[in-house]
């Protein structure tokens, strides 16, 4: 299932598309941002676990921003499984 995602304004990359079979991430893409970093993030993390994916992104900070891409990532990550939790 395919689940999108809007990120915090306080970084760079406007959009998450992230692609979810049963628990694992098949694809994801992120509209915007450092294109080296977050293919690398979304080619690392591809055919991983969500817990594991959440596990190894949440809380990487960017600068003095609070968040970044990745910890983005995790959030969105974190969203889905709730969504699917609340579905079952």
């Amino acid at each position: 299932m395919e689940y999108r995602f809007t990120p915090s304004e306080r970084v760079c990359s406007q959009e998450m598309i992230i692609e979810i079979e049963g628990e694992i991430i098949k694809k994801v893409t992120i509209q915007g941002g450092c294109a080296g970093n977050t293919v690398g993030v979304s080619n690392l993390i591809q055919g991983m676990k969500i817990d594991e994916a959440i596990k190894r992104l949440k809380g990487i900070p960017c600068g003095r921003r609070g968040t970044s891409c990745p910890d983005q990532l995790a959030t969105a990550l974190e969203k889905i499984k709730e969504a699917k939790n609340n579905n079952k």
